[in-house]
């Protein structure tokens, strides 16, 4: 149920930056900025229930994921399509968050 659980969080933080970013960077309405935050807090209370007894090695493995999703959002909200190292990149940090949160543990 991890990966599930890490998608959405990194869809409600990428919302939740977009919408800071539209209003910031783009000059929209500070109403942008309320979405925004109830996505970012969104965001925080979903990484809460990824099964993980400490929470440094949950948003390290939620790195990965939340590179990989980012891309996704540049191509399909912001119509930029990744490039071949986008997408190297991405699976390597996938690979390194996999690693990260089922590698085998003597403790």
């Amino acid at each position: 149920m991890s990966p599930v659980i890490y998608f959405v969080a990194a869809i409600a933080e990428i919302f939740g930056c977009f919408a800071i970013w539209n209003w910031l960077r783009l000059g929209k309405s500070v109403l942008w900025a309320v979405p925004g935050a109830i996505a970012l807090m969104l965001f925080a209370v979903f990484l809460t229930r990824v099964d993980s007894a400490f929470a440094g090695r949950t948003f390290a493995g939620y790195g990965g994921v939340y590179i990989a999703t980012s891309l996704l959002w540049l191509w399909l909200i912001e119509g930029v399509p990744p490039d071949r190292w986008d997408i190297a990149g991405a699976a390597l940090c996938l690979a390194g968050a996999g690693l990260i949160l089922w590698g085998p543990r003597t403790v």
